[in-house]
Formats: structure tokens, C-alpha cells, sequence
């Protein structure tokens, strides 16, 4: 038995040592919901401290990852955000399906209405103040339309930001995309592609909607956050990735991160032919 024992393992070993190597043209996608439970994720909400998961409006239900008020019974201005915590951005692609659900929670605002967001560039969640509503990033919202909310989506919001579009700086804190309207609650898919501060590009079912560059931080549009840690004109080139919870019920059914940063050398075993940026430091190379 022992013998026979050895005999599978060798040949488990050489089976695996026989595969071809990945196709380093093929994109690996990284899910950073892993459909079960909020591991990795880090719940503000505006008046509560950083963790604390306010009436359990941030679940996981059917696989998927819910923006939930069934807990509340009117909304009274706690904004809240999710962050994935465990790493931070810089160079990658983004991917979220999502879809809006049901009534908005009593007293949510009027621009609330089907709104949910991608926070990138995200200051970390640690560092947001008790009572500040919004963390300083770039939004690209979600939005939903009906008969009588007519509405792109993956527009750009600026809280505590501003960016640089068709060669102006631009200063108004929200602006259009030229996405058509998605009625009801169907599934859409937004992408973004991120190249640090050199380029945003929203897609929306695969096609551009919008693209602008260079965010940098000017402070406007968010309330109670710590000013010692910016400065006006400060660079934003990488942060952390949030979703929101403006009071409409919001279902994901994934989010996904394709890193654009790595290494860029042909002869390593973890080489990337779509990589953008080079970490020649995680290289790695057979013996």
C-alpha cells in the first residue's frame, strides 16, 4: 500500500510538472468579493467608528453582496462606505455588476435615488474622521434610471478631489457620462481602467464613456476629515477601493480587480505581457 501510495504521488507531481505554463496574454482577474461572507471588507458609516457595520447594511445574501435597509427606518444622513482593506491600488483594471433593488429607505435624499458608487484613489478607512461623510477619492457612480429619472452612469463625482478632462482642470464635483439609461433593477456592468494619476477611462457594458486624468486633492465636497493629512494640490496616484450605502438597496454580484502592475520581464515565471507598470522586486524566476 505504501508503494502504491508513492506511485499516485509521483504521478500527481509529474502531471502537475507537465502542464503548460499560463498564457501570460491571458488577463487573471482578481475577485475581491468572495461571494460568502465580507472577508476582507471594511465597513464607515458617517457618526460611527471605523468596523462597525451600522444595522447590518453591508451583508451576503445569495452570493452576492448586498446594500441592505431593511434594518432602517428612515435614513438620517449616516453615508456609509465598504472598503476592501487589505491592499491598496495603484495601475488595474475595475469590474462591478451591479443592479439597484426595491424602494429607497424613507428620507434618503432625492439625488440618493439608485446611487451607489466606486470609490478609487480611497483614502483608508482608518483614516477617516468619526463624523466625515464621504472619503476623500475619485467616484465613478452608479446610477439608475426609471420614468421618471433619467440618468447616465459611471459618472465622476470629486469629493475632496479634482481632475484634469479635455486639457482643463475640472471643477464642477459631479459631471456626465455618455452612457445611455439603464431602467429597472437589470444588472450592469461598469469597468474602469486606472493608470495611477495618468489616466481614468470608464466603460459601461464595454463601451467608453468617459476619461479624464491627474486627480489631486483641493478638499471640496466632504466634511469632517483630517486637513493635516493633505495638501492642496497634493497628487493622488493609488488608494483603496470602497463601494457606498447612500440609502437605495444595492446588489453586486461580483467586483473584480485585473492589477496592471507587476513584473514586466519576459524570462519570470510571474510575467505579465499586459502589465504597465514594472515592480522589477516580485519578479520570480525558477532555480
Amino acid at each position: 500500500m505504501k508503494y502504491q501510495g508513492f506511485c499516485l504521488l509521483s504521478l500527481f507531481a509529474l502531471l502537475v510538472a507537465c502542464q503548460p505554463a499560463q498564457d501570460p496574454h491571458v488577463e487573471t482577474w482578481k475577485p475581491l468579493f468572495n461571494g460568502e461572507n465580507l472577508a476582507g471588507w471594511t465597513p464607515k458609516f458617517t457618526g460611527y467608528p471605523t468596523g462597525e457595520n451600522w444595522r447590518n447594511t453591508f451583508k451576503v445574501m445569495d452570493s452576492t453582496l448586498l446594500v441592505d435597509y431593511t434594518e432602517h427606518d428612515t435614513f438620517a444622513g449616516n453615508f456609509g462606505h465598504l472598503f476592501y482593506a487589505p491592499e491598496d491600488f495603484g495601475y488595474y483594471k475595475i469590474r462591478a455588476v451591479y443592479r439597484f433593488e426595491g424602494a429607497q429607505v424613507e428620507k434618503g435624499p432625492g439625488w440618493a435615488f439608485r446611487n451607489n458608487g466606486l470609490m478609487l484613489h480611497c483614502q483608508s478607512p482608518q483614516s477617516m474622521g468619526l463624523e466625515q461623510d464621504f472619503p476623500v477619492s475619485v467616484e465613478v457612480q452608479l446610477l439608475g434610471a426609471d420614468s421618471t429619472h433619467s440618468r447616465s452612469t459611471a459618472n465622476l463625482c470629486t469629493p475632496g478631489t479634482s481632475v484634469t478632462m479635455n486639457g482643463n482642470i475640472h471643477r464642477p464635483h459631479c459631471i456626465n457620462s455618455s452612457s445611455a439609461d439603464f431602467l429597472g433593477d437589470q444588472w450592469v456592468t461598469v469597468t474602469v481602467e486606472v493608470y495611477g494619476d495618468s489616466l481614468f477611462r470608464h466603460l459601461v457594458n464595454g463601451e467608453e464613456v468617459m476619461t479624464y486624468s491627474l486627480p489631486y486633492f483641493d478638499g471640496g465636497a466632504i466634511a469632517s476629515f483630517d486637513s493635516s493629512l493633505y495638501r492642496a494640490g497634493q497628487p493622488i496616484k493609488r488608494g483603496y477601493i470602497a463601494i457606498q450605502a447612500e440609502s437605495h438597496p444595492t446588489r453586486f454580484k461580483s467586483i473584480e480587480v485585473l492589477p496592471l502592475e507587476g513584473c514586466m520581464d519576459p524570462q519570470a515565471l510571474n510575467y505579465k505581457a499586459y502589465y504597465v507598470k514594472s515592480r522589477p522586486e516580485s519578479c520570480q524566476y525558477s532555480d
